[in-house]
């Protein structure tokens, strides 16, 4: 049997804006998501897309599910996996709204998917632009013929 969660308040539900999301950081791990949707409904997921771990915080939500910025994956809200024909899910947190305040299971803040780490990308990695940077895709340029 599950233990008793402990709600931890976080922000109030007006701090998210309509259509758009709030990160929650963490002593350790990645940051945690939370949606507004337009119905008022809110949702929390890890701030990490399944794909290539865009921050899903600065999607576009949408109904019960938020676009990835970065390749556009559907990801959605309630269950925290991708739409067909993508594949793959990200952690969700239990949260509720009570009397205006968003709050989340502080046992899952503090213990779910800590193993997971966000992707580098940037001037401030090591590698940063030079051969096999591994940080973003890049093409290489084709050969004149």
């Amino acid at each position: 049997m599950k233990p008793m969660s402990q709600w931890q308040a976080i922000c109030r539900t007006e701090d998210i804006p309509v259509l758009g999301a709030r990160r929650v950081a963490r002593p350790a791990g990645v940051a945690v998501a939370v949606f507004r949707n337009s119905q008022d409904e809110v949702f929390a997921l890890l701030d990490r897309c399944p794909h290539k771990g865009g921050p899903l915080s600065q999607g576009i939500v949408f109904g019960t599910s938020v676009a990835c910025p970065l390749h556009n994956w559907t990801i959605g809200l309630e269950d925290g996996c991708a739409k067909q024909p993508d594949e793959g899910c990200v952690p969700r947190f239990a949260c509720k709204v009570d009397n205006g305040s968003v709050m989340l299971d502080a046992g899952e803040l503090a213990t779910l998917a800590l193993d997971l780490v966000a992707p580098l990308a940037g001037p401030q990695t090591k590698n940063a632009g030079k051969l096999g940077d591994e940080s973003f895709d890049v093409q290489t340029p084709h050969s004149a013929q």
